[in-house]
């Protein structure tokens, strides 16, 4: 006669799958999820590097630029008005435009004064 190893019960081998893929993903689905997300991030954060060398050298290069006489002088000249011995500085105003005519108008005039200003300006004349 030939023996064989006893026959384990379905439920068993149920509980033995069910733990080898408990198993798999904790090992396997969880971290790559992290990996996932972690590249993203970093891919994310790539680019704002990027992003910021380039206003980095646009900054350096403005740095430069203002070290010169001529980007001082230019600056000097456009926004405190300064000028060189000798010269002089004029500031030539708009007239104020009307916002829906676009017109440079004078200003309205007076209204006619009314009867009782009338007398009163009479009366106080008189003193």
């Amino acid at each position: 006669m030939i023996l064989r190893p006893p026959r384990l019960p379905r439920a068993v081998w149920l509980v033995v799958g069910s733990t080898i893929l408990a198993a798999v993903l904790l090992l396997g689905v969880f971290p790559t999820r992290s990996y996932l997300s972690q590249r993203d991030a970093i891919d994310r954060e790539k680019t704002k590097v990027a992003v910021l060398d380039r206003e980095n050298q646009r900054l350096a290069a403005r740095v430069t630029e203002l070290q010169t006489d001529a980007e001082i002088e230019r600056l000097a000249r456009e926004q405190y008005n300064l000028v060189k011995p000798g010269e002089e500085a004029y500031a030539i105003l708009p007239a104020p435009e009307d916002a829906e005519t676009g017109h440079r108008d004078l200003p309205p005039p007076p209204p006619d004064p009314s009867f009782w200003e009338q007398v009163v300006d009479t009366v106080t004349f008189w003193n």
